[in-house]
């Protein structure tokens, strides 16, 4: 079998692998080759949909702030470096009715790593933001470094630079196995096979293909992405409608301002049951789900028009649900 050679081999060119290539990339003297079983960037990949939320007041508590304040660097330092729009600082804001686990475990958060914020009153929240229909003894926390962050433009911008850098990239080129040996690491694709040094795995939702080993552990879990059609767009617009998370009773959601001038991004609990396999994933909403997603969404949100605006996509979280005893 005649291998290709290369110092480090990155299988996916999403959101983990783009990063993980742009990086490499900047190290001297390492060679660098990235793996894509699709296009350069697709609507197959997690990080499809427009625009992801941001935020340092996490609810899951300290744990990722150090990580996450580190990346917010590294989204400044992107932009920098593509000239590109990447990440809009608008704030994030969470509201929900005062005492909710995870707002107050948001609220210790920010106050145990001082983060920049707000703590907004109900009454503080209708005057401030009147887009949202608040309900008495909800409050509001708005994380001053959170935002939105461009998905789509981020993983163009990381790939554009990794390949100026000197990275190989292959796109259209599924990997249809990984064996290590002692003197490194086969990965083999449809378009040949190459021996690398080091092999960084960011498969994602295909994990469990490339490593049935897996197949335990993980689980999919699905989010529907749905945007509304407000009648006063500029009321969403960046500069005054910042992402957000809302928690009313059982209802969850949450999204970003409208970046394309017309509509506003607002998702929902996952209508879906976790899944195996990519090949389960729904790619869209049933008509009876979008009507009851509209219906939440009226309860929550003022001036959009009842039912989501355009097509509904889709999300996947890759979930461990196990840990092996």
């Amino acid at each position: 079998m005649d291998l290709q050679k290369t110092d480090v081999l990155v299988i996916g060119a999403g959101a983990v692998g783009a990063m993980a290539l742009w990086q490499l990339s900047k190290r001297e003297g390492v060679s660098v080759v990235g793996i894509e079983q699709y296009g350069r960037v697709h609507s197959h990949g997690s990080y499809a949909g427009e625009s992801r939320v941001f935020r340092t007041a996490v609810h899951e508590g300290g744990t990722y702030v150090r990580m996450i304040q580190r990346s917010r660097e590294l989204w400044r330092e992107l932009e920098a470096e593509s000239g590109r729009d990447i990440y809009y600082e608008v704030g994030a804001l969470s509201i929900a009715p005062e005492g909710f686990p995870d707002l107050v475990t948001a609220l210790g958060t920010v106050r145990e790593f001082d983060l920049p914020h707000r703590v907004l009153s109900d009454s503080e929240l209708r005057k401030e933001y009147p887009q949202h229909r608040i309900q008495d003894g909800d409050i509001g926390l708005l994380d001053a470094h959170g935002g939105g962050l461009r998905p789509e433009v981020a993983i163009m911008s990381a790939l554009d630079l990794a390949e100026a850098n000197g990275a190989r990239l292959f796109f259209n080129t599924p990997v249809i196995g990984i064996e290590e040996r002692a003197d490194g690491v086969v990965v083999r694709t449809t378009q040949g096979s190459w021996l690398a040094g080091k092999v960084v795995v960011a498969s994602g939702s295909w994990s469990t293909r490339l490593s049935p080993e897996l197949n335990d552990l993980l689980r999919l879990q699905v989010l529907g992405l749905t945007w509304f059609m407000p009648r006063d767009p500029a009321a969403f617009a960046p500069d005054r409608f910042p992402a957000f998370l809302r928690d009313a009773g059982p209802v969850h959601f949450f999204g970003a301002p409208s970046f394309d001038g017309y509509a506003f991004k607002a998702c929902t609990n996952p209508e879906w049951p976790v899944f195996r396999d990519v090949a389960e994933v729904p790619t869209s909403h049933t008509r009876e789900e979008l009507i009851k997603i509209g219906q939440r969404a009226a309860e929550l949100f003022e001036g959009s028009t009842p039912s989501p605006y355009g097509r509904a996509c889709t999300t996947v979280r890759t979930l461990r649900i196990a840990c092996p005893s």
